[in-house]
């Protein structure tokens, strides 16, 4: 429905042409803007009322002492494939996980898979891949956020997150008086809420500005010259290139399906969209303003070399 509502907007009253690089570019951004802002508000509301009804403290630290074995990475995960979000659109919800108190291996076993999986790209696998390729990926996909999270759990790196993410659990607790109804402390957690959304906003929108260029203005066959089937390093590269681009899983899928029929192995564009969707700059731009440059270099590094090992992997198997 907002799709088509900014849709309608860009091109029918704007007067703004769909072949044109702008009129895209000016969509996306619309439609991404004000999709990730509502998320935004609605997470942090959210996250604002359990933590002042729910003793997250004693949770955080159950998840911390308690011996799962990755079993809480697996179920982010598949709520990670639940949600039909994209790499940018995940990231209220990353903060609203950080804000209740989840441990961040856990946090970025859903913020992997998220983006990867939903119902929708599944469903455009199966028609052109058939069952086989869609199972695996699947697979892959859950995978990859459980052992992917549970690694970067082992290391600690909850110090590496920006002060203002750090505090919020602390500042959302102290602010909302506990003894009060539902309705009276809307005021306490509607303020936190916009406190981070204007913290937030600046690159929200820098982010999107670079993703709505991508989509607008780069050929969808732009980067396929520099795949080449023949290439022993062609996972990495294209893995490597992926990363600039910006899309969501049911917008790469006919992209994957170009490079396959152009003799790309399989695995390798399987990698290039994962890399896509999973890995972009205006992402890394909203996840900036999270985090510190070692703990996004971390994240980055860690996805990318799980996604060119899947690659190969699937090389190999398909």
């Amino acid at each position: 429905m907002l799709e088509e509502i900014t849709g309608k907007f860009v091109f029918d009253i704007i007067g703004l042409s769909r072949e044109s690089g702008l009129g895209p570019a000016l969509h996306f951004f619309l439609y991404d803007m004000i999709k990730i802002v509502f998320l935004l508000l609605l997470i942090t509301h959210l996250m604002g009322y359990v933590n002042s009804y729910f003793p997250v403290d004693k949770v955080k630290n159950y998840l911390n002492k308690r011996k799962m074995y990755g079993l809480e990475n697996l179920i982010a995960s598949f709520f990670g494939a639940i949600t039909p979000f994209c790499s940018c659109s995940s990231i209220p919800l990353f903060i609203g996980f950080v804000k209740g108190g989840i441990p961040l291996g856990i946090t970025f076993s859903y913020l992997i898979t998220s983006p990867l999986i939903n119902e929708v790209a599944l469903a455009l696998f199966i028609g052109i891949f058939g069952w086989k390729v869609t199972l695996i990926y699947f697979i892959s996909g859950i995978l990859l956020g459980t052992i992917g999270g549970y690694i970067l759990g082992l290391f600690k790196l909850e110090d590496n997150l920006a002060d203002w993410v750090k505090e919020m659990a602390d500042v959302s607790a102290a602010s909302v008086d506990t003894k009060s109804g539902f309705f009276d402390r809307f005021s306490a957690v509607s303020q936190e809420a916009r406190k981070i959304l204007k913290t937030v906003l600046p690159y929200v929108t820098a982010g999107l500005v670079i993703g709505g260029l991508i989509h607008g203005f780069v050929p969808t066959g732009f980067f396929q010259e520099y795949i080449k089937a023949v290439n022993p390093f062609d996972v990495a590269i294209a893995v490597i290139i992926a990363v600039p681009m910006y899309t969501n899983a049911s917008g790469a899928i006919p992209v994957i399906e170009a490079l396959v029929g152009k003799g790309i192995p399989i695995g390798t564009a399987l990698a290039f969209m994962m890399a896509i969707v999973g890995l972009s700059m205006p992402e890394a731009l909203l996840l900036k303003k999270v985090m510190n440059m070692k703990l996004l270099g971390i994240f980055f590094g860690t996805v990318a070399v799980a996604i060119m090992l899947s690659g190969w992997v699937f090389n190999i198997i398909l």
